[in-house]
């Protein structure tokens, strides 16, 4: 851990990670500073808790009794604040090494890692542990209502953790009990391939102590590229039998909210999920795999899992419109995707209608038919112009384009460039009892939000 004589400067402090380390530093007593663009809720919270911070970045935000700067890999050498950084000769450490030593602090760090389902699991087990008061601390990539946000600071035994692997970064984490949900093509920004993706969890795998254990998909193609030579326990979860953990007589209400029966050696457990979703049986096998690793009990997982009703953003009721039903989603990979169009199927509604954006010019070329079969789960898709992120466009691609190839595939589909386009015609077009989910990584959300703004 850094001096605490030192100030500790956080290049971006209003991110939903950067911002919950700040936190927990606050409240052990760290002079903290940090900048931002603008000014948000977050950053505000962060000044009334003791941060200083100032908008927009620039050389001067940063004090001169700093002793440590911490920054993301979105941050780019020409950064002002990254550029008084290097010639003051300060410390610089990235947002995941700085989180990786904050993590070595704690008894049982527990990671989630996976190309998708990773907000939504770390959630449950969250969840499990505050049902059995247990006391964690969590960082979580998205807003979990009962912390009131996506950080919350615990006690010093228990550190639950969403684990991004895009830029490598979980390598700089080392979990006693880590997680793997799934391993498919995503960020190919940066991954050569498949296979260097599941170099990438197989390094993860090897972060984890040999009395530690790794929880892994046992579907997962591949399987044994990944957890080959790995000195920890390995526990399986799945559907089928032969997995550690699996499901049997799963059934669905009304709203595709599973109860099912998890089977484990001779102990058969009745669950029943306050969130819907096939998706979200194979999340909570793995929750509850790690739960018992953490001897949380029976009654906390069985409780933890029956109240958890999701996270901002993974199929979350916005409201309703002249009758239309609006969620939104956070799905931005084909199989994601499925999942939710999967779930929304079971959700009463007279026909399915998608706005979806895509998430980086990359990621769209590299899954461009995937998307289009995926999305032909909807009944009608609305495409919005691509969500750039960290890139420019430099490979042709567009929403115009995606929504021609899901055309091909048979597919009602609608291009719209501006968000105003989308907001009119969904206003002059869908009808009482449709459902309507905005979808996608990027800033979507905002359709919803001003389409019942303005109801």
């Amino acid at each position: 851990m850094p001096d605490k004589e030192k100030n500790i400067h956080f290049i971006g402090i209003g991110g939903i990670s950067m911002s919950g380390i700040a936190e927990l530093l606050l409240s052990e007593g760290y002079r903290v500073s940090g900048s931002d663009a603008r000014k948000t809720d977050i950053t505000e919270r962060l000044e009334k808790l003791g941060a200083m911070i100032g908008y927009p970045q620039k050389a001067d935000n940063i004090p001169k009794d700093t002793g440590v700067v911490v920054m993301t890999a979105a941050i780019h050498e020409d950064n002002p604040e990254y550029q008084e950084a290097k010639r003051r000769g300060l410390k610089i450490e990235t947002r995941a090494d700085f989180l990786g030593q904050i993590m070595k602090g704690y008894e049982v760090p527990v990671a989630v890692a996976g190309t998708h389902g990773k907000t939504t699991t770390t959630a449950m087990v969250s969840k499990i542990l505050l049902a059995k008061e247990a006391d964690p601390t969590i960082s979580i990539g998205g807003v979990l209502r009962d912390i009131g946000g996506n950080f919350r600071v615990g006690g010093r035994r228990y550190f639950v953790m969403e684990a991004c692997e895009y830029t490598n970064s979980y390598h700089s984490f080392y979990p006693r009990v880590g997680i793997i949900l799934n391993v498919e093509p995503d960020h190919l920004d940066f991954f050569k391939d498949i296979e260097d993706i599941r170099r990438s969890f197989h390094r993860y795998g090897q972060n984890i102590p040999d009395d530690g254990v790794l929880i892994i998909n046992k579907e997962i193609e591949g399987i044994k590229e990944i957890t080959d030579g790995l000195k920890c326990r390995i526990v399986t979860f799945g559907m089928d039998e032969s997995a550690d953990y699996h499901a049997k007589d799963i059934t669905y209400d009304e709203y595709a909210r599973a109860s099912f029966t998890v089977c484990h050696g001779g102990n058969k457990r009745k669950l029943t999920l306050g969130v819907g979703g096939a998706h979200n049986v194979m999340n909570a096998l793995a929750a509850v795999a790690a739960a018992d690793e953490l001897n949380m009990g029976d009654e906390a997982i069985i409780n933890g899992l029956k109240t958890f009703t999701g996270t901002n953003r993974r199929f979350e009721i916005k409201g309703e419109l002249n009758g239309v039903t609006i969620i939104d989603d956070y799905a931005h990979h084909p199989t994601e995707i499925r999942a939710t169009l999967g779930t929304a199927k079971k959700y009463p509604h007279r026909e399915l209608w998608v706005v979806f954006q895509s998430h980086t010019y990359t990621r769209t070329k590299a899954l461009l038919d995937e998307f289009a079969d995926a999305l032909r789960e909807a009944d009608h898709v609305i495409c919005a112009e691509i969500y750039p992120a960290r890139e420019t466009d430099t490979l042709g691609m567009s929403g115009e384009l995606l929504c021609e190839k899901i055309r091909e595939k048979g597919t009602d589909c609608y291009y719209f460039p501006t968000f105003e386009e989308i907001e009119k015609f969904v206003r002059e077009t869908l009808v009482d009892r449709d459902l309507l989910i905005t979808m996608g990584a990027g800033d979507v959300v905002r359709i919803g939000d001003e389409l019942l703004k303005k109801n």
